[in-house]
């Protein structure tokens, strides 16, 4: 953009506009909203979801292996539906009108699930605190609330982030330092929702009833809407840019047809726009780059091309033979992503842990605290990363950016690739604590004989340290994931490249279901215990843990060479 290119009025990008109407609009005069709005949908989502398998158990009278079953599959639903609503959002709607339609899908699903749980005739028949029973009809209109949350926040996850960062301006240095700011924030507020959702509410739920314990989340998503319409007027709006997936395959089908065409060393001469405007609708022109070369033959002008018109802008193309220099860069920075986006899988996994291993380690561990009859479910443990995060984000923001910029001279202390290194290097230490615990536990059992103790003499507290390392973790790589994915993807596929990094944490969970899968196959062979059987103090959990942590040593190698490897995206006119 030029130097008086700004947005207009009603938030589109504009660039002919002036400076006047860019400072009305924008920064962090809209992202309190934008805030209030995660934070508020994460709390409801979070208060819904956290004791969900419990509901269904003993509510809809479910067993275990069917409870977890639905959990995870409604689980995965939600982190594959942001896929649709990223691809409705850069093609068509954008990310306001996509942001506004799936909240109110998601208030429909909340209230609906709050009805089934709390209204007669609805929510199951209970002949006892554990003995409910639930008919077809009540289990169908539970799942159907389900899945319209599910569909609700496939609009609202891989949007609300990007659409923070869209209030920043690129070319505009005292604004673009600060939206790498934003992102802090924004998990920050995502763990807050989530701090009240893990304590309070799943209290509520245990204690009061799933009536309440459903309608307060509906509440709150009520409010987390009403916030989001009520910056309206000073949100910056971009422009969606039509179908994302049919220009990657235009590119792809324009290089397969050309793949005789030698590119030119001149690469100025290659098919593109006559001034620094893109042809593709809310985003700016690209600057070529030299590798995957073979892409360049579709902006590579043949004879058959037939260019009409003195000015490339108005010449008529077809575009399935001949694309321009930014639609061909488009495909290049996707797929320079995707070996960045794969090394955030075994990530995800050890992130995984949380809720699946280190639950089962804290089971059988001294749940109580102090000499009181007090009981800490296992689970609830994971406040102490949620503390972890609300503890890092304000020190890395405030302390350790000022101090690393000083040694860098980068802007932001640590570049985006930086920070996710630290982040993989902070969860290997996460898995080794939990492995060294583990190790700890087993030799005290065995010398104590504790073998057939439901809660062995060990405080469950001693698990803090590799939740703590987790949330630090966090702050660094998934943080930086969400400014990395946001930063280096074209600008009408922010939202689709958003949708595809929250897509790891979904593998991530089929990962490590595929590891236990695995390695309880293996371990169990002739007749063996395995290292994860029914009572722990039998196995060999520590040695999960060992695995966990040499796989991310070796995904933080490959993380390096592929940093080493990576080119930044480098917008026309943009700044450094």
């Amino acid at each position: 953009m030029a130097e008086d290119d700004v947005y207009t009025k009603d938030g589109t990008v504009d660039y002919h506009g002036n400076q006047a109407d860019k400072r009305k609009t924008g920064t962090w005069k809209a992202c309190p909203y934008i805030l209030g709005n995660e934070c508020c949908e994460r709390l409801a989502y979070y208060g819904m979801s956290s004791n969900l398998v419990l509901y269904f158990k003993k509510r809809l009278h479910q067993h275990s292996a069917t409870a977890s079953k639905n959990a995870s599959n409604w689980s995965g639903t939600c982190y594959i539906t942001p896929l649709i609503g990223a691809f409705i959002a850069d093609a068509y709607l954008g990310r306001y009108w996509t942001i506004a339609c799936f909240s109110i899908i998601y208030v429909i699903g909340m209230t609906l699930l709050t009805l089934s749980a709390s209204v007669s005739g609805l929510k199951p028949t209970c002949y006892g605190e554990d003995n409910c029973h639930a008919t077809d009809k009540q289990a169908a209109v539970c799942f159907l609330a389900l899945y319209l949350i599910a569909l609700g926040t496939g609009g609202i996850k891989p949007c609300v982030s990007s659409y923070g960062a869209d209030q920043f301006d690129d070319t505009d240095e005292f604004e673009k330092k600060r939206k790498a700011s934003f992102f802090n924030w924004f998990y920050f507020s995502i763990n807050i929702g989530a701090l009240i959702a893990s304590s309070l509410l799943v209290w509520i739920q245990d204690n009061v009833g799933w009536g309440w314990g459903f309608g307060i989340p509906a509440v709150a998503m009520a409010i987390a809407v009403l916030s989001f319409f009520s910056g309206t007027r000073l949100y910056r709006n971009q422009k969606p840019g039509g179908s994302p997936l049919t220009r990657i395959c235009q590119v792809i089908v324009a290089s397969l047809r050309k793949y005789k065409a030698e590119v030119p060393a001149d690469k100025s001469i290659l098919y593109g726009t006559a001034d620094v405007e893109s042809a593709i609708r809310g985003s700016r022109k690209l600057d070529h780059t030299t590798d995957f070369s073979f892409f360049d033959k579709a902006a590579v002008v043949v004879q058959t091309d037939q260019v009409k018109g003195s000015d490339q802008v108005k010449g008529s193309v077809d575009p399935w033979r001949l694309c321009t220099v930014t639609q061909v860069e488009e495909l290049k920075a996707i797929v320079r992503l995707l070996p960045i986006w794969a090394t955030g899988i075994i990530f995800a996994t050890v992130y995984n842990q949380m809720g699946t291993l280190f639950v089962l380690q804290g089971s059988i561990m001294d749940i109580h605290i102090g000499p009181s009859s007090f009981e800490i479910p296992p689970a609830s443990l994971s406040i102490f990363d949620t503390v972890s995060v609300l503890f890092w984000v304000p020190v890395y923001d405030q302390i350790i950016v000022p101090l690393a910029r000083k040694f860098t001279g980068h802007k932001n202390g640590l570049t985006q690739l930086q920070r996710m290194g630290t982040g993989l290097f902070i969860s290997i230490f996460a898995m080794l604590s939990a492995g060294i615990l583990e190790l700890v536990r087993l030799r005290s059992v065995r010398k104590h004989n504790y073998y057939e103790l439901e809660h062995m003499p060990m405080s469950i507290f001693w698990q803090v340290p590799q939740y703590f390392l987790i949330g630090c973790a966090e702050v660094f790589t998934f943080i930086g994931q969400l400014e990395f994915f946001y930063e280096q993807a074209p600008d009408a596929m922010r939202s689709l490249c958003s949708a595809l990094q929250l897509t790891t944490v979904a593998l991530g969970s089929y990962l490590c279901s595929l590891l236990v899968t695995i390695v309880t196959k293996v371990s169990t062979r002739h007749g063996k215990i395995g290292w994860i059987p029914d009572n722990l103090n039998y196995g060999h959990l520590d040695y999960f843990f060992w695995l966990l942590a040499v796989l991310s040593v070796l995904n933080l190698g490959a993380f390096i060479f592929i940093a080493k490897w990576y080119t930044y995206k480098r917008p026309v006119g943009t700044l450094k």
